[in-house]
């Protein structure tokens, strides 16, 4: 997921702070498709497994089980773990990503996904934690997706105080370290609220193409 490897899921609790739904976060990922040239796709990204073709295609294999996981619809796409290999871009990519990002938006909109338990990458567990997953996962990649194809990335003030709350919360000694998160990076005090939601996440705020891959 938001890592080097994209296996697990955190199972961090629900607050009582106002979640921000997914369409933000999405359209901003959508966005940044039509900047994605061909003859780049296995140009580095900041996730070390993966070129820009497998940061691509892992949003589509995320945003299929994310909406079903969101529609209750479990199943063959929500029960497949997603670090069992690396994701595969399928031809029909500028097509297919748009629609999942654009129907897993519209699954989350609905509150009842947010109600209940749900399944997402073969993890039981309830349906709040697994939408606050899917806004961590777009958030990250939709700015390892920028950073790798030298694009502007404004995911919106709300998403990325949802994305900051579980990032937070998993502190340099959680388990998740090491798995789903690299390790914390330091940032400046004052920093973008972006650059520090990308340093809990485990990567480095100005790594740029060409550098060697962030930790997480």
């Amino acid at each position: 997921m938001s890592s080097r490897r994209a296996g697990g899921l955190p199972c961090t609790e629900p607050t009582a702070t106002p979640f921000p739904g997914l369409r933000p976060a999405a359209d901003a990922v959508a966005r940044l498709l039509v900047g994605v040239r061909d003859d780049r796709l296995g140009d580095p990204t900041p996730c070390p497994d993966y070129a820009v073709r497998e940061l691509l295609g892992h949003p589509v294999g995320l945003t299929t089980a994310f909406r079903d996981a969101g529609r209750k619809d479990l199943g063959e796409t929500t029960g497949v773990d997603p670090g069992d290999a690396l994701p595969v871009l399928e031809d029909g990519w500028r097509d297919v990503l748009p629609r999942r990002l654009d129907e897993t938006a519209q699954a989350w909109a609905d509150p009842a996904a947010w109600e209940g338990e749900t399944e997402a990458g073969s993890v039981g567990l309830p349906a709040a934690v697994a939408g606050r997953v899917a806004l961590n996962e777009l958030v990250i990649h939709g700015w390892d997706l920028a950073r790798a194809t030298r694009q502007r990335y404004a995911p919106g003030e709300a998403s990325l105080r949802g994305s900051y709350a579980p990032l937070e919360a998993a502190g340099d000694d959680d388990p998740m370290r090491g798995t789903i998160f690299g390790p914390i990076v330091d940032v400046p005090e004052g920093a973008p609220l972006l650059d520090r939601v990308v340093a809990l996440s485990g990567r480095r705020p100005d790594w740029r193409p060409g550098e060697r891959a962030a930790a997480g």
